[in-house]
């Protein structure tokens, strides 16, 4: 006998039924505990978990770095999964409760900053690289991260979610998000069928941010689902994928405030070049 769900007339939160992050969610804002955040030695302080948000901060720094730039930064690690985004130093960055976010204390008044999407721009403009100064080049790039970062909630808190994360699985939940994930993939795979990266002939922040989801996605590191999605059949992005992996920024920033994986794969917390360089030696040749 099939059994339907009928939803109350009011709802309440019920967190036995969220699954693996049910202790993670709630349906309210603000500090759970009292706990200052870390400040290193650098301007830039990043607080931070190496999801595809988190890594698309790393890989921004890592290349600006790499440009020459003096972006040097502490990256210290919140583990979302055991309620750190919800000390009452995380909440006064980010009443959000959202990795990533960012303090500049080079700025006047040491502002935070968060929202991923939001810190692409901040370093961009900071440091005047991977985003046109202005006209329509620039607003290529703005349209490429704002599809991004309506997108990316599609594939990580739709079909990530249900595919993955969910304590049942749900066969129209995870056909609405299949359905939506594989049109973004469709969407992403044409445009690059026409340019070297996302927004033209240059890497710029729309590379840097969406790489994290669908590049990741594209080349089995996240879910599980390269079988399921066929993801082989995206080969614009297969080819964007592969070369944005092959680029040392991004084999640098994506293993940083990590503690799963290979352990080549794993650095919780980066406070100089060398912190890096000591866990990539560690992979095999």
């Amino acid at each position: 006998m099939e059994i339907r769900y009928t939803p109350p007339k009011v709802w309440t939160h019920d967190a036995e039924s969220g699954g693996k992050w049910a202790n993670v969610n709630r349906p309210v804002s603000g500090a759970t505990y009292e706990k200052a955040l870390p400040v290193g030695e650098h301007a830039l302080q990043l607080y931070s978990m190496g999801t595809p948000n988190g890594q698309k901060i790393t890989i921004m720094l890592e290349e600006l770095l790499a440009l020459g730039k003096n972006a040097e930064y502490d990256a210290h690690m919140i583990k979302i999964g055991e309620g750190e985004q919800f000390s009452s130093g995380f909440v006064d960055i980010n009443p959000n409760s959202k990795i990533p976010a960012l303090v500049d204390y080079s700025s006047q008044n040491a502002e935070p900053i968060f929202e991923s999407a939001s810190i692409l721009v901040y370093l961009a403009e900071k440091f005047a690289a991977f985003l046109p100064e202005k006209g329509i080049k620039r607003t290529q790039v703005f349209n490429w991260l704002f599809w991004l970062h309506g997108s990316a909630p599609y594939l990580g808190g739709g079909f990530g979610h249900f595919y993955s994360y969910a304590p049942e699985k749900f066969e129209y939940s995870i056909n609405r998000f299949t359905m939506e994930t594989k049109r973004q993939l469709d969407v992403l795979d044409k445009q690059l069928a026409k340019n070297e990266f996302i927004a033209g002939d240059e890497l710029s922040i729309a590379d840097i941010a969406t790489w994290p989801w669908y590049g990741n996605l594209i080349l089995g590191n996240l879910y599980d689902a390269k079988e399921f999605l066929q993801v082989e059949d995206y080969t614009h992005i297969q080819r964007w994928a592969k070369a944005m992996l092959a680029r040392p920024a991004v084999q640098r920033g994506r293993i940083i405030n990590r503690d799963w994986g290979d352990e080549w794969e794993q650095l919780e917390n980066r406070h100089c070049a060398e912190d890096i360089d000591k866990v990539l030696a560690l992979k095999p040749e």
